[in-house]
């Protein structure tokens, strides 16, 4: 049977036409098929949609021979190649799964955790029954647990090393950390946890007779204890000065340096905003400052009352005291270290400290030539220290003098100063533990 030859013919043409049309499009289109792909990449790196970026599109360079992403994609490749080299060369000799989790008990807990050990919480809620967190310090790995719900008996203890951070400031502070105390003693008498250590936020006065009997020496199961406040247990063997920090039960934030908190013009000579006790130094500053009109060039705040917490609106205020202040001003309080100090070493405003000593157990400068302030002494904290508030209209006055670029210097040096302070804190304080531990461990 033959097939009709015109419907034939129209068939070969159109089967003609077909190819030639695949074949110009595998010519002229065929080099982009890796549009699409960059693309998406572009969409998911955050690029703008096509419209508006139109403008962008006009240049010399083939549209597909053009990354707007490749220095990003370089820099992230060149910083996860850094980051290998780092952890293969890393010393493994000696190298334990060294393992400490932290119980936090105390608001200093925080301070530890969150702006000495730039650790951060989940979840971020500071409200939540529980948080926790973990970080890698040397060949130790620390977890952290805080919270309401943290109570004893109430959470699984699954770790060999613990260090207990408790308030022992005042007699219900004491009574609640003897419970955590006790708590821990059974477990490391049981063998559910092999050794403790101690981080205590201690009297003002220096009063801490209660949490001797805990200690190892005494036959107790604290090993190491590191103590707020200048007390003459402090030996470097056993019991080591700690940081107050800065106020975390009211919330104080870590701060991130920033170009206007360094290079911007303050406002205001100094600041002092807190409580006046009569017939106390803070009385004395507020005349001292009244007398020669210099109140009116620094932020002044004065209360008759303590309140123990902060509003949103009052912790603002303090804040930007800080930050438009070139200077902080630090009068003892019960004890001469104060939150003040640190809050204002956190926005490069210079601590100026009364460097007196205050009664109680604490030492006296006799006994201890570097009392009070033993531990911020040591590291050459870039304070203006004082022993009476008489000094300070001189310090105003040449405080009037320094120029802006003598100022950004100076809050440069403090910033970098209470970085280096907490990051040597921190490898200070996992030495001790590692040192200390694991020399039990082998003995």
């Amino acid at each position: 049977m033959r097939l009709p030859r015109k419907p034939l013919c129209l068939f070969l043409i159109a089967l003609y036409g077909l190819f030639s049309l695949y074949a110009a499009y595998h010519v002229f289109f065929g080099r982009r098929r890796g549009a699409p792909a960059a693309s998406s990449r572009g969409l998911r790196k955050g690029a703008a949609p096509a419209r508006e970026r139109r403008g962008r599109d006009q240049s010399t360079l083939r549209s597909e021979e053009w990354n707007p992403w490749e220095v990003d994609e370089k820099n992230e490749q060149r910083h996860r190649f850094k980051t290998s080299l780092q952890i293969l060369n890393k010393p493994t000799k000696g190298k334990t799964d060294f393992r400490v989790q932290i119980w936090g008990k105390a608001a200093i807990g925080l301070y530890l955790w969150e702006h000495i050990f730039e650790g951060s919480l989940d979840p971020a809620d500071v409200t939540a029954q529980w948080r926790e967190g973990n970080t890698i310090v040397g060949r130790t790995h620390y977890s952290f647990i805080t919270g309401p719900g943290v109570v004893p008996g109430y959470f699984s203890v699954d770790v060999n090393n613990v260090v207990l951070i408790l308030n022992g400031r005042e007699k219900a502070k004491v009574f609640y950390a003897t419970q955590w105390l006790l708590y821990a003693q059974n477990l490391v008498q049981t063998r559910q946890l092999q050794h403790l250590a101690v981080v205590l936020l201690g009297s003002e006065q220096c009063s801490n007779e209660w949490i001797s009997r805990f200690l190892r020496k005494n036959g107790g199961s604290v090993e190491l204890l590191f103590l707020v406040y200048d007390s003459p247990w402090v030996n470097d063997v056993d019991v080591f000065q700690w940081p107050l920090g800065v106020a975390t039960y009211r919330n104080f934030p870590v701060v991130e340096a920033s170009w206007s908190m360094l290079h911007n013009e303050r406002p205001y000579l100094c600041n002092f905003l807190g409580t006046v006790y009569e017939n106390s130094s803070r009385q004395a500053l507020m005349n001292i400052l009244k007398q020669d009109g210099n109140d009116k060039l620094c932020w002044v705040s004065a209360r008759e009352q303590w309140q123990p917490q902060e509003t949103n609106e009052s912790l603002k205020s303090y804040q930007d005291a800080l930050l438009q202040s070139d200077l902080t001003l630090c009068p003892a309080g019960v004890n001469t270290e104060c939150y003040r100090i640190y809050e204002a070493c956190s926005y490069g405003s210079v601590p100026v400290v009364e460097d007196v000593m205050t009664a109680g157990s604490c030492g006296n400068t006799s006994a201890h030539h570097s009392a009070p302030l033993q531990l911020l002494k040591s590291v050459d904290a870039p304070f203006i220290f004082i022993k009476s508030w008489k000094e300070l209209p001189a310090i105003l006055e040449k405080e009037k003098t320094i120029i802006l670029q003598e100022k950004i210097q100076r809050r440069k040096m403090l910033l970098h100063w209470y970085q280096n302070f907490k990051t040597e804190l921190k490898m200070r304080f996992t030495n001790i533990l590692e040192s200390s531990f694991l020399m039990n461990n082998k003995g």
